[in-house]
Order: structure tokens, then C-alpha cells, then sequence
């Protein structure tokens, strides 16, 4: 059964919650071979202690894409998303290094009706919270979704 939400339902200040997610080494390691990006900052634990924070640190686009995992595991655009629109005013706040543990806050923050009456852009706002209750990374990024077919 769909929890899918649809332009509709959708309210400027609703949040969402999702789980959480523990960062893990194979997460750090698929992410490097994925993307190519070996820095030694995320892959050489020398290299990395001798560093400012002094360990190995997650890659930063690792954490958009997470956050749009986390924010699919809510189910509430299943059904509904048309197509992801744009990232906006990313900002890596704290570093996400291995074992920290993630979940996504997920703030309604506009919406506006297409032209057609069949879409509308629903404008969200991300915040990557980690296990001290602090936001890690946070950005916005607004999806066309479909109006409810029933509606």
C-alpha cells in the first residue's frame, strides 16, 4: 500500500522524519569507487588522523544523496514525484565521519501549482541530523509532483 502524498496534501511548515542510517566503511568505499574521488581525506587513515578533524571524513556529495535515500524510505512521494528539480544552498555544516548515524528532517516550505493543473513544484528543505541532534548537512531541493488523480 502507497503513502504517497500529492500536491494537495502537501502544506508549507508539514515536516517528516525519517530513520536513521550509521555510516559504515563500505559505504566510504563504494562511494570512492562510484564516484573516482580517492581523496586521501575520505580513504587514508595517516593522512586523514594528521588532518584537521583527525579521521577520515565522508564525502560531501555522499551526504545529498543520502539525504535523498532517507527521504524515500518516508514513502510520501512513491506514487506522486514527477522529477527532482534542483539542489539548492547545500551547506556541509559538520562533518559525517564513519559510524555516525543520520536521519533526514524533511520541512514543506512552498508549493506552487503548474500551469497545466495536473503538477506542482513543492519547495523542501533538508537537514541532515546526526547523533548529537545537530544538522550535518543541510539544502534544499524541490520536486514536481503529481495532484492526486482522485482529487
Amino acid at each position: 500500500m502507497s503513502h504517497s502524498l500529492y500536491y494537495n496534501d502537501f502544506e508549507p511548515g508539514q515536516t517528516f522524519t525519517s530513520q536513521g542510517r550509521t555510516i559504515t566503511e563500505t559505504d566510504l568505499t563504494m562511494f570512492s569507487m562510484l564516484t573516482g574521488d580517492w581523496n586521501p581525506i575520505h580513504n587514508d587513515a595517516e593522512f586523514a588522523a594528521k588532518a584537521k578533524f583527525g579521521q577520515r571524513l565522508m564525502h560531501g556529495a555522499f551526504g545529498i544523496g543520502l539525504a535523498l535515500g532517507l527521504m524515500h524510505t518516508l514513502g510520501i512521494f512513491e506514487d506522486s514525484a514527477v522529477a527532482l528539480l534542483d539542489v539548492q544552498e547545500w551547506k556541509f555544516v559538520e562533518p559525517v565521519f564513519l559510524g555516525d548515524t543520520l536521519h533526514l528532517n524533511l520541512t514543506i516550505l512552498d508549493k506552487s501549482l503548474g500551469r497545466s493543473g495536473n503538477t506542482g513544484r513543492i519547495g523542501r528543505r533538508f537537514e541532515l541530523i546526526n547523533q548529537h541532534g545537530r544538522p550535518a548537512h543541510q539544502g534544499r531541493a524541490d520536486v514536481l509532483v503529481r495532484v492526486n488523480p482522485q482529487a
